[in-house]
């Protein structure tokens, strides 16, 4: 095993399966976007999503997939030419892994690329005990998603941030106000096979409670896309802040803890949760012109 992959591993107490697999996971995501800065990849495109918030800004809860929007529309962009390049990376740090392209539908923005590898070898190259590792069958496969959406909406920031392994490199990333607006858009508007989901009411409280600046007008361009705003005028605080009151209201809370409870090191974070708390939180979000905080 690699010197710098061991290090990664020491950031974490691993005592248990699911918490190996969860350091394994974010280890993969870590080298990938290593991958990808030796690319260009982030010449073209920015890290936003709760991953960006869980490896660059700390959050606490666990994610699974790697989200990105190009800085601009690019027709003819696609993600396949950087899956070589990407691959290449993470087997020159020792991980058999592929990385396969998702066939689109045509009238989607988005393309999808998945990293997969076998769980259990994995595990073993990055120095889990072989008790830990045999508890996984031999044929479990680990996936990571990435996704790049090709049509992003206007009106967002962009700022470098600095991760130091394997080695110290760059990753471009929506700044936080904008990361919010993406979260607000899709906490408003998901539709997750008429399911909630919860990731995006923990990370509702984690803006408030760290960084709780909102880009309100890139918001709106993303409604506008989406359709979900039409009118002529602008939103406004006040018209925002009847869409997420009714929201809420409509919030199955027990539903939302079931769902992010797994992504969590200690699910007593969320006992608090209750129509009543997340009102109380509306007022402490702060509205701002730009996206730059």
């Amino acid at each position: 095993m690699q010197e710098a992959v061991q290090r990664m591993l020491d950031r974490y107490n691993v005592r248990s399966q699911d918490e190996s697999l969860r350091a394994l996971r974010e280890i993969l995501q870590e080298c990938a976007l290593l991958g990808l800065w030796r690319a260009r990849f982030f010449e073209h495109a920015a890290f936003y999503g709760g991953t960006a918030l869980r490896i660059l800004h700390g959050m606490e809860r666990f994610s699974e997939d790697l989200d990105f929007t190009l800085m601009k529309p690019e027709p003819g962009f696609s993600l396949a030419a950087f899956t070589v390049a990407l691959r290449n990376e993470l087997l020159a740090l020792g991980f058999d892994v592929t990385a396969d392209i998702r066939n689109k539908r045509a009238s989607s923005p988005v393309d999808s690329a998945f990293l997969k590898g076998n769980t259990r070898s994995l595990l073993l190259k990055i120095g889990v005990p072989l008790g830990t590792a045999a508890l996984i069958p031999g044929i479990q496969t680990i996936k990571i998603k990435l996704e790049v959406d090709r049509d992003p909406p206007a009106g967002f920031s962009t700022e470098s941030r600095y991760l130091l392994l394997p080695i110290p490199f760059p990753i471009r990333v929506c700044t936080l106000p904008d990361l919010f607006a993406g979260k607000m858009h899709a906490l408003l508007f998901r539709r997750w096979k008429n399911r909630v989901k919860g990731r995006d009411w923990f990370d509702f409280v984690w803006f408030i409670s760290h960084h709780p600046d909102l880009h309100l007008a890139h918001l709106e361009q993303r409604m506008r896309q989406t359709g979900n705003w039409t009118e002529r005028h602008s939103l406004t605080p006040d018209r925002f802040n009847e869409l997420l009151s009714r929201t809420i209201a409509q919030l199955d809370v027990e539903q939302a803890r079931r769902e992010v409870r797994p992504f969590l090191k200690d699910p007593r974070a969320i006992d608090v949760w209750s129509h009543e708390f997340f009102h109380a939180l509306t007022g402490r979000i702060r509205f701002v012109v730009e996206g730059k905080s």
